[in-house]
């Protein structure tokens, strides 16, 4: 049976080798390349949670800040190694939950393609089945069809085309013309304003000519 004076340091000791373990694994997983689990991760938050809340509560108490530290440490790395485990489970399902839903989506679509490709192929052997039983002067007369309607439709759009060029030069002739007017009438009454002016001196001589006439 251990003593009371050797408790602490042996708690300690197993702390740190648990510490040391926990330790070891992180580097482990982060020298490999793999996040450590969340069990791991936990248990060591755990501890350094456990150790400062162990050793505030050694200090205001008599079992001394040493056991302090060593239980409170060794009760976070259970707590939170619990915690861990607890969240690794839900990982794992939800990882498998993933999973099953690629490999269902997976094998939906290979499903499809096989479907569609079943179904192109079907199609094909239909249509060579159909163009066995067509006769080159079918053939002929659908071609003569698509010419001549190709042709009657040509000329829609060509009598379309005309009858808009048609309409877009009325209008343009229009609006033409309703310009060249107001420039007339804008002119007209410049040169009526203009001779006006004039009026006075050019009308007298005429009238004096009228008059010498009319006196002879």
């Amino acid at each position: 049976m251990k003593t009371p004076a050797l408790l602490p340091l042996v708690l300690r000791k197993q702390v740190v080798a648990f510490g040391s373990a926990l330790a070891l694994a992180g580097a482990t997983g982060c020298s490999s390349g793999v996040a450590p689990s969340k069990t791991a991760s936990g248990a060591g938050t755990g501890a350094l949670v456990g150790a400062g809340a162990g050793a505030i509560a050694g200090n205001n108490s008599s079992m001394g800040s040493g056991t302090g530290i060593a239980a409170g440490a060794a009760l976070g790395a259970i707590t939170g190694g619990i915690i861990g485990m607890v969240q690794d489970a839900k990982d794992r399902r939800e990882q498998d939950r993933l999973a099953q839903e690629r490999a269902y989506q997976q094998e939906l679509a290979k499903k499809r393609a096989e479907e569609a490709k079943a179904k192109a192929s079907l199609e094909e052997e239909l249509a060579i089945a159909e163009g066995f039983r067509i006769s080159d002067l079918e053939l002929n007369d659908a071609k003569k069809k698509l010419e001549n309607t190709n042709e009657r439709l040509k000329r829609l759009q060509e009598e379309k085309s005309a009858a808009l060029a048609k309409k877009k030069a009325l209008d343009e002739a229009h609006e033409k013309t309703l310009s060249a007017e107001a420039e007339i009438a804008r002119l007209e009454e410049e040169l009526a304003r203009l001779k006006g002016d004039d009026a006075p001196r050019k009308t007298a001589a005429p009238a004096a000519a009228n008059g010498t006439k009319s006196s002879q």
